[in-house]
């Protein structure tokens, strides 16, 4: 049989660094926002750019990343809605010309929802004049999927994780799962969104559509920048949500899940997604 003409591929992670927020934890500390990861598949000359940032300067940085890498950009795909993995796309649109930016329908319909009325009020709260002009450049994603150099790139509709319509982003070639917020590496996960009405039922299915590709390497939307992409990081995933789960199940104030949570998982990054869901649930 002749060889494929296809490239190979490989990927790298740019985490944005954690960045303050307008808020306060319980203990008095300054509120900070989680780290980001933004993932890049390369071939050999064309990329594809995965949930970018949200302020003006983690996205000017993950743009010069980019440059640096010397590679064109075809692709920017938005695994889902919340704005802190898509509010910089239209930046990168203007900075690279011809990239086009795909999200799926469900994706779209949230990221519109963000740009304006009470989602767009709780960005602008904690990060007042850090933000872009949040537009919605998302395209449809094609019903064909996308190619990087004759390699296929599956979008994978999961339901909910800490959103609604939470896709994830498969590159068979290299056998990984871009997560987004599927799954979190080292960080506290954020359950605001439905975590009182089913929604951690939700996520620990999506989680497992997610161990059904099998993939050898899986990039968490929110990462620790030491640990590595392992496939652990699926069942270290849910059994946060398991413990979250059994707290809640207790009917706690806000600030006893707060140290509960925090107690329980003292290394996890970022305490300050705890007490954003402390507010919501307890």
């Amino acid at each position: 049989m002749p060889e494929s003409s296809a490239a190979a591929l490989s990927y790298e992670v740019f985490v944005s660094e954690p960045i303050p927020t307008t808020g306060t934890l319980p203990t008095g500390a300054r509120q900070q926002w989680s780290p980001i990861s933004t993932t890049l598949v390369s071939g050999a000359t064309d990329a594809v750019l995965v949930d970018p940032p949200f302020t003006i300067d983690q996205t000017r940085r993950v743009g010069d990343w980019v440059e640096r890498s010397g590679k064109r950009l075809r692709h920017i795909y938005i695994t889902h809605g919340h704005g802190d993995h898509w509010f910089g796309a239209s930046l990168l649109a203007e900075r690279f010309p011809g990239v086009t930016v795909h999200a799926t329908e469900g994706t779209v319909r949230l990221m519109r929802d963000s740009a304006t009325g009470r989602r767009k009020a709780f960005w602008d709260d904690l990060f007042p004049g850090r933000l872009p002009d949040i537009r919605v450049p998302a395209q449809m994603f094609p019903a064909e999927g996308l190619t990087l150099e004759g390699h296929p790139l599956h979008a994978i509709e999961v339901g909910h994780s800490d959103c609604d319509d939470s896709t994830v982003l498969h590159v068979p070639a290299l056998d990984l799962v871009v997560a987004g917020d599927v799954a979190y590496n080292n960080v506290h996960q954020y359950l605001a969104d439905g975590g009182l009405d089913g929604g951690i039922d939700a996520w620990l299915l999506a989680i497992d559509t997610v161990r059904g590709l099998r993939p050898a390497a899986v990039v968490a939307g929110h990462k620790d920048v030491t640990r590595t992409d392992t496939p652990r990081i699926l069942d270290e995933t849910a059994e946060y949500l398991r413990a979250a789960r059994r707290v809640l199940a207790e009917k706690p104030t806000a600030r006893t899940f707060f140290d509960e949570m925090t107690h329980r998982y003292p290394d996890r990054l970022n305490p300050g997604t705890v007490w954003l869901n402390a507010q919501r649930l307890a």
